[in-house]
């Protein structure tokens, strides 16, 4: 089917190249919806931001004010760090920066120290959070998708019936039309190892070769205090952005059935010596060899 997303609009927010296809041109007041909701969602979270929430706590204990549609993506977090037994955590960020993943992009990785429980520093209630130490945040596991999804519940109350929602690669389709998209192969730039109609749903990979430097990339294991081994990359198909780029995330971490026994979704995972496995909806994307 041919598509009728004829618009589009580029633009650069959170560090990473979005672009919105639209079937028509969006309004000043809905483009200048979304840049001010990405703008609140940075403020908020973003750690590499001197006057963002985030970086607040970071610097100080105390009780903190979320914005109300912070609370489901701290309950998602919340079920994902059961479900890999601690590994998929928001304190991750203090790891992060000690790693050379900091505010200034240093790259000259301190020495590691363990993060603390959830439950020994952390108290959720609604949209109140409460820090027994300071601690860095950093929700960029499921946090892009989450913005995806919201950026999508703006166009859907401005009435865009079909849309391509993409942040590099983490994406939300709504329409009738195909939407073919493959699958990078992490080994080899430009190349894919499939290919996939994501209609009607939400598309999110990881791969270690997306934010590397020295002997570490992005994905960090706060039990071995390291970048993760075994897994290069992982792609995730859901009825959200926010399920699909978490569960992306965790299936470095656990086994995808681990996973699948409290949310509905398909993947793709890659291990480092390329095989890979993958859930009945891939197998078709895929191609031989």
């Amino acid at each position: 089917m041919e598509s009728s997303l004829e618009h589009t609009l580029l633009f650069e927010a959170i560090g990473t190249h979005w672009s919105i296809k639209t079937e028509r041109e969006l309004s000043e007041e809905v483009k200048l919806a979304i840049h001010s909701r990405i703008e609140t969602f940075d403020m908020t979270y973003s750690r590499f931001r001197k006057d963002s929430l985030v970086t607040k706590i970071a610097q100080q204990k105390g009780t903190f004010v979320f914005p109300e549609d912070a609370m489901p993506l701290f309950a998602f977090y919340r079920k994902l760090y059961e479900l890999t037994n601690g590994k998929m955590t928001p304190l991750i960020g203090g790891m992060l920066e000690k790693a050379g993943y900091d505010a200034n992009y240093s790259l000259q990785p301190k020495t590691q120290e363990s993060l603390p429980a959830w439950d020994d520093v952390l108290k959720i209630d609604g949209t109140k959070v409460t820090t027994t130490q300071p601690v860095t945040l950093d929700v960029g596991a499921a946090g892009k998708g989450y913005l995806v999804d919201v950026i999508c519940e703006l166009l859907d109350r401005a009435g865009i019936n079909e849309y391509v929602v993409d942040a590099s690669g983490d994406l939300r389709h709504k329409g009738h039309n195909e939407n073919r998209v493959g699958l990078e192969d992490p080994r080899e730039p430009g190349a894919v190892i499939g290919v996939i109609d994501v209609r009607n749903q939400s598309l999110c990979a990881s791969a270690i070769t997306r934010r590397k430097w020295g002997k570490y990339h992005h994905v960090f294991d706060p039990d071995t205090k390291d970048s993760t081994k075994g897994i290069v990359a992982t792609w995730v198909t859901a009825d959200s952005t926010m399920l699909a780029d978490g569960i992306a995330t965790s299936l470095f971490f656990v086994d995808p059935n681990a996973i699948r026994k409290e949310f509905t979704f398909e993947f793709v995972r890659m291990h480092d010596d390329g095989g890979v496995e993958y859930s009945p909806a891939f197998e078709k994307a895929l191609f031989e060899g």
